[in-house]
């Protein structure tokens, strides 16, 4: 469990004395670095100074490691003033952030292999602009790291102050409402039904055939023939570990609970007025069953270029229309899925997307801008006006001569909607109108 930090830990303020993490952090984190230690040093090292040796320079390092963990734990700590988290860490070189909970967006409660054995949780928040997560509290057992998220959640959703800093920490949650939970058969054949699944066993049967008509292969071949087939299943294999008993509720203050993962697990609370996005896609091997999935943007997450660790892009892994409808429904009230309506752009932009311009459309409704596109794979992207940070009219050289231009609806989430090739004076219409709408909708809230 957390204790408070003696004189030796630093001042107290505002009466709430400042806490280190779980004594068992140290060992965790040295665990990670002496794994990373033991896959550096390679076979060849193995076999040249033998196995005494080698074990005896593997305690030598994994004692280190521990060293300096116990040092850095012990010169880490956190504690809440007012409307702010304060967090303390660093050896040489000591931090003290200061992270304003006005701008909070969603905090995650993860839990690796080795803090599930242990019954300990990473505490993560995201907040506004953050390129990377602002403060990973690793770790806490999992009863403070519930209780905690819980009490920055609703210090975070507060007016200044509404909220007393010294509330019950321990306080027992309030029960949920479950909205959903992903079949593990679904989730699996879903993933079976991907392009890498579907030309693995061509590859196998190219690689057994090569090996029967030349008679042997090298170790080498051998070698690089398995390492390319476990990078083609990598990515199914890494999404089932990730979605697995995937999960849906809805809190009592009307957030998103969602929790998933196998070897990792993982909860987020999401307050449903920080999302700013919701796109979805049918894959096109997915079309056989009428699946498709539901993507989730948040301010505060990074955008795909940065990593799935800092994505927070599950809604729906896998499902049926109807089911997506549902929840589209509950994360944006008065938007049915089945009912959005799209324009395609005129005929002349033919000459731009010669097979792809059906599949070309944007629509307006009263809450949202919708835009689609993909020929294989078909997307569609929901943007609620009150989410628009900027509207850009942009014209290259081809779309000059043809008289069109494309719209893009820039949110906080990192994506936007793209209305492309329009006719020149529709996208300034365009442009107009989401402007417009996007001004009224933050004005009713």
């Amino acid at each position: 469990m957390t204790e408070p930090l003696g004189a030796e830990g630093g001042e107290q303020t505002g009466g709430e004395p400042r806490k280190r993490l779980h004594p068992l952090s140290p060992l965790l984190h040295g665990a990670k670095s002496i794994a990373v230690i033991v896959a550096a040093l390679s076979w060849q090292t193995l076999s040249q100074v033998g196995v005494e040796r080698f074990a005896l320079v593997v305690a030598v390092l994994a004692l280190g490691v521990v060293v300096l963990s116990v040092i850095g734990w012990l010169n880490t700590g956190y504690h809440i003033v007012g409307r702010e988290l304060r967090i303390q860490d660093g050896l040489l070189w000591r931090r003290n952030r200061a992270i304003p909970l006005d701008r909070l967006q969603a905090v995650e409660l993860r839990r690796p292999l080795l803090a599930q054995l242990t019954g300990l949780a990473e505490l993560r928040l995201e907040v506004v602009g953050g390129g990377k997560t602002e403060a990973p509290l690793a770790y806490l057992t999992v009863r403070e790291a519930t209780a905690l998220r819980g009490r920055l959640l609703a210090l975070a959703g507060r007016a200044p102050g509404t909220v007393d800093p010294a509330a019950p920490e321990h306080a027992a949650p309030a029960p949920e409402q479950p909205l959903l939970r992903v079949d593990h058969g679904d989730l699996l054949v879903s993933q079976l039904l991907t392009p890498q699944a579907f030309f693995l066993p061509i590859g196998v049967a190219f690689v057994i055939t090569q090996f029967v008509l030349d008679g042997s292969w090298t170790f080498v071949g051998i070698a690089s023939t398995v390492t390319a087939m476990a990078g083609v299943i990598l990515q199914p294999v890494r999404r089932v570990l990730q979605d697995w008993d995937f999960r849906l509720a809805r809190d009592p203050d009307g957030r998103l609970a969602v929790r998933y993962g196998l070897v990792e697990t993982r909860s987020q609370i999401v307050p449903l007025h920080r999302v700013q996005t919701i796109g979805v896609t049918w894959p096109l091997l997915w079309r056989v069953k009428s699946w498709l999935h539901l993507r989730l943007d948040i301010a505060g997450y990074a955008g795909p270029q940065n990593g799935d660790a800092k994505r927070s892009d599950r809604l729906l892994p896998v499902g049926d229309f109807e089911t997506a409808r549902l929840l589209v429904f509950q994360v944006l009230p008065g938007v049915d899925l089945a009912a959005l309506a799209t324009v395609a752009p005129p005929a002349r932009a033919r000459w731009l997307h010669p097979i792809g311009r059906r599949y070309l459309g944007i629509g307006l409704t009263a809450e949202v801008f919708v835009s689609r596109s993909g020929v294989l794979t078909r997307e569609m992207t929901l943007v609620p006006y009150a989410r628009l940070q900027s509207v850009r009219v942009v014209q290259g050289p081809i779309q000059r001569r043809l008289g069109l231009a494309t719209v893009y609806a820039d949110t906080a989430g990192g994506r936007s909607g793209v209305a492309e090739d329009r006719d020149l004076a529709e996208a300034w219409w365009l442009a107009e109108q989401l402007s417009i709408r996007a001004r009224a909708a933050r004005s009713r809230r």
